[in-house]
């Protein structure tokens, strides 16, 4: 059941877009086609997941056995980059379209404040590798939830008469911030669930 609430406040209650600010730039920056955000959703929650495992690792068997834990960032900076790297030439290898889709946002999962924030994140929170894996999934998971719902409501505003002086990023900064009050609506819930499920 701890899994089950960590899985649903991750997505809904503490959104890493919505309630911690975290992955902006591709978030606002690949959400104007669904089938884009969908893609980087993907591979953002599969960069995101190996990640989590590898520094998770890293951190316990390396930099702490070592007390080498001030290298901690530099370390986890490494080792996103090269599986952003491993990500782009299999994409490039695998779904071409994506990878021509995805243009220059594919390169800046590197420097996406979300993969780097999480992994920080399971090692300050003190998960074991199970529950940061778990953790960093629904993460990833709310992360695409988040930009295939703003590209969605993107696409059909492209529909839209919007007036001369709201187009483009105004009124997509306007709707993020709607959404992010929306998403607001989930506080609370995982105190209910902790509740119902005895774990408080």
């Amino acid at each position: 059941m701890e899994y089950l609430l960590i899985f649903i406040t991750a997505i809904f209650v503490n959104n890493v877009v919505f309630s911690q600010f975290l992955g902006i730039c591709p978030f606002l920056g690949v959400s104007k086609k669904v089938e884009t955000a969908a893609g980087m959703g993907a591979a953002v929650a599969f960069v995101l997941t190996i990640a989590t495992i590898v520094t998770y690792l890293i951190q316990k068997y390396v930099l702490d056995a070592n007390g080498l834990g001030y290298l901690q960032t530099i370390t986890f900076i490494l080792v996103i980059a090269a599986l952003v790297q491993m990500v782009e030439i299999v994409l490039k290898k695998v779904s071409p379209a994506l990878y021509q889709a995805l243009g220059v946002f594919l390169p800046l999962i590197t420097t996406n404040c979300c993969i780097l924030g999480v992994a920080i994140l399971v090692i300050q929170k003190q998960y074991d590798l199970l529950t940061g894996v778990v953790y960093a999934f629904s993460t990833a998971l709310g992360f695409a939830l988040a930009l295939i719902v703003f590209a969605g409501i993107r696409e059909q505003l492209s529909l839209v008469n919007v007036p001369k002086g709201m187009q483009g990023m105004s009124i997509a900064l306007v709707v993020a911030g709607l959404l992010a009050m929306a998403f607001m609506g989930f506080s609370g819930v995982d105190g209910g669930l902790s509740v119902l499920f005895g774990l408080k």
